[in-house]
């Protein structure tokens, strides 16, 4: 699990943006839950000013609803706290903090952590999704379904495209 700050048209309401100081946007924070594979399981768009913590005590527990199998997430440092706690009481779900290490500098691939990385990276090829142009936040949600879709139906196209052809009797 894992969250993204993007930057509001002009179209986004003063209602539904925010301004996310961490990293000085003002706009909205998508957040992602996928699976280990980095396939979307569930996205919640709110203002930038939201923290992941509270966004992450509306994600996760719909998708232990729908996912029964739930049983670990991981994620970054900005789920630390009593959302650990929280989880593991009300959920049964293990919330794994994958934290860097503070003696390291510059780029370093974090276990776990880069497939909900590589799923933004993803969605971030539609180019719709580079800034967020949506009145409205279910909207914008769908976008981010839809840019999904898509790119998982191409996937699963062309890789039947490159099965073989079924062998005919003679």
């Amino acid at each position: 699990m894992d969250s993204q700050s993007v930057k509001a048209d002009a179209t986004v309401t003063l209602t539904s943006r925010g301004y996310d100081a961490g990293k000085k946007i003002n706009g909205r924070k998508r957040h992602l839950l996928t699976d280990t594979l980095g396939l979307l399981l569930d996205v919640l768009v709110t203002p930038a000013s939201t923290t992941d913590r509270d966004a992450a005590r509306i994600v996760l527990p719909a998708a232990k609803k729908h996912f029964r199998r739930l049983a670990r997430v991981w994620a970054d440092g900005g789920y630390t706290g009593h959302l650990t706690d929280w989880t593991d009481q009300h959920l049964g779900v293990v919330l794994d903090i994958v934290r860097r290490s503070d003696d390291t500098r510059g780029f370093q691939v974090l276990p776990r952590r880069w497939v909900v990385e590589r799923s933004f990276a993803w969605l971030l090829r539609s180019r719709r999704l580079v800034r967020d142009y949506e009145r409205r936040p279910d909207t914008s949600e769908s976008v981010v379904l839809w840019s999904m879709t898509m790119l998982m139906s191409r996937r699963l196209a062309a890789r039947r495209r490159q099965s073989p052809a079924p062998a005919r009797a003679a």
